[in-house]
């Protein structure tokens, strides 16, 4: 039984190799793309554009991806300086021009294996499977090494909420939305802003060589990019369709490029009336857009252009953030005088990119930090409270909104001695703070995996924390109204009642914060203090009724003491 079990395993395997061997002899002419028996993806589809008459050479790129054409420096600002895209040999494709199609083939790779000497991975990890599980799993620690500072993806729960705070409209940053067609028309727009760096650096230094200045200025970006291997803080998946040198390091000089001339523009520096327009008339979408979680670069990246651009780079850094948040982060009221923006030196140096750099001055820190025991947390997760603002009001809980933005700074505060008032930051809603604050969100989703976690601060989930308090408190569109009446939800041009409780509900799936922990069992905490809540709801839903029949009662005895005096007279 055994002796016929290996020997057709033997035929078997005979009869693959000759197969694959024909099958690699016939398709010799053809471009083949190897992978691993045990690579998750199996075949992937590659193309190329149909080959021009005088078979000029051309450029393959995935099916599916990300751009891999990038205009020469040389056709841009001279002969100078090149960044030249990769170009396959007109030899690595057939002749004719007509479209190949490379597919995985499970026979042909044993084949290429068998001609090239290669071990067999299939028997390495047959013979040794722990080695299998050994790379997968480092593969794992490596990529939880860089959880604080990777380009995250979104989680699947913000995903489902749809493109309009997931997708850019006019710009992509970073290799994660270049390949979108409605944001080719704007890939020029980066080009423009690379020479005006030049010109700003060309100004700092007094040089006149701008050949020479963008060698300088691109060569800034490929160190830094290097040092701190910024390919690899994105997905693995994409990067795998993506050059470094001809492709993404090029990338990083255009999209540094264009944030510094956004960003000196935002801070005051003054350019030509074209480029002002362009800005001016885009610019409640580049907002947009800068702010996604999958449309960032590294921030390190970014600094590096700055420091060549201007003399004052961190000064330049901290007029744009003061800027950003004059212009009304959560409020619509422009506050012509900059806000003093505390700037944190530290946290400017291991910021992975300008989403978490903003994040970090519009949730502000908590004024006050509670001390949390193990059995707080414990209590925090234990407690489920669903209570819309109407329903608080009849707990003798009022809403009161704060004077400053901080979101941590939310909670229960004694009123009146018996009474309580919930305080949190007032919002003016419409779709670009819904943007900014969704995606926020899914940084901290993403950068922080357990908000109960000891190492965890306040300021870690406030976002999430205030969107979900938020949540709680909308149950129906009445609840939305009562938040306008007390000031929690401000301004009439952003969204309507309704429009605002679906965007709140379609929030529930959110991971719980701190500090909305904290403000449940402090919410908890009172209810089991006042067992006479039942009494006082009951006068707070029916104090009209209540007014109406003693005015009533009242205006009947009335009538009845004069009726009295009326017969004591006669």
């Amino acid at each position: 039984m055994w002796v016929l079990l290996a020997a057709s395993y033997i035929l078997l395997r005979a009869f693959s190799l000759v197969v694959g061997a024909r099958s690699a002899y016939m398709e010799s002419t053809s471009t083949a793309a190897w992978a691993g028996p045990y690579e998750l993806q199996l075949a992937m589809n590659w193309t190329a554009e149909e080959a021009p008459a005088d078979d000029a050479q051309e450029v393959w790129a995935p099916a599916v991806g990300h751009p891999l054409q990038y205009a020469s420096i040389a056709d841009i600002f001279g002969s100078s300086c090149s960044l030249q895209p990769y170009v396959v040999p007109a030899s690595s494709y057939s002749s004719g021009g007509q479209q190949q199609l490379v597919e995985y083939n499970y026979y042909n790779y044993y084949a290429a294996a068998a001609q090239h000497h290669d071990p067999d991975p299939m028997e390495t990890y047959m013979n040794s499977p722990e080695k299998l599980f050994q790379e997968r799993q480092k593969e794992f620690m490596d990529d939880a090494k860089l959880m604080k500072t990777k380009m995250h993806r979104y989680p699947p729960s913000i995903q489902a909420l749809g493109d309009w705070c997931t997708v850019p409209k006019v710009v992509a940053i970073g290799p994660y939305y270049h390949r979108r067609d409605h944001l080719q028309k704007n890939e020029k727009m980066k080009h423009v802003a690379a020479q005006y760096c030049i010109k700003e650096y060309n100004k700092k230094v007094n040089n006149d060589n701008s050949g020479l200045s963008v060698r300088y200025i691109y060569d800034a970006v490929v160190s830094v990019a290097w040092e701190i291997d910024a390919r690899g803080l994105y997905d693995k998946d994409v990067m795998a369709g993506i050059g470094y040198e001809d492709d993404f390091l090029p990338m990083m000089f255009y999209d540094a490029c264009f944030l510094v001339i956004y960003m000196l523009r935002k801070s005051g520096t003054r350019f030509d009336q074209y480029l002002s327009d362009f800005f001016e008339s885009n610019d409640n979408d580049i907002a947009h857009d800068i702010m996604l979680l999958e449309n960032q670069i590294p921030l390190q990246v970014v600094d590096a252009v700055m420091n060549m651009c201007t003399s004052e780079p961190l000064e330049r850094m901290k007029r744009f953030i003061a800027m950003w948040r004059g212009d009304g982060f959560l409020q619509d009221r422009v506050n012509r005088e900059l806000p003093r923006a505390d700037w944190d030196k530290h946290y400017y140096n291991k910021a992975p990119h300008l989403l978490d750099l903003l994040r970090f001055y519009a949730v502000g820190r908590r004024s006050r930090k509670p001390k949390v025991t193990r059995s707080d947390l414990e209590k925090m997760e234990s407690i489920s409270i669903s209570a819309g603002a109407i329903e608080l009001a009849e707990m003798g809980i009022f809403l009161t909104a704060n004077d400053t933005t901080e979101l941590p700074n939310m909670g229960l505060a004694r009123k009146w001695i018996i009474f309580a008032e919930l305080y949190m930051a007032p919002l003016s809603l419409n779709d670009a703070r819904a943007s900014w604050l969704v995606n926020m969100a899914a940084l901290e989703l993403c950068t922080t995996p357990d908000f109960s976690d000891g190492k965890a601060e306040f300021e870690d989930s406030a976002v999430c924390s205030y969107l979900l308090l938020l949540c709680m408190l909308m149950h129906r569109e009445e609840d939305v109204h009562e938040l306008r009446t007390k000031g929690i939800l401000q301004g009439g041009a952003g969204l309507n009642n309704k429009k605002t409780l679906d965007f709140f509900t379609s929030l529930q799936s959110l991971r719980k914060g701190r500090c909305y922990f904290r403000v449940m069992v402090e919410i908890q905490n009172y209810r089991n203090k006042r067992p006479w809540l039942k009494v006082y709801a009951f006068l707070y839903n029916n104090w009209k009724y209540i007014v109406a029949v003693g005015s009533a009662f009242g205006g009947f005895i009335g009538i009845i003491t004069a009726l009295m005096k009326l017969k004591g007279a006669h």
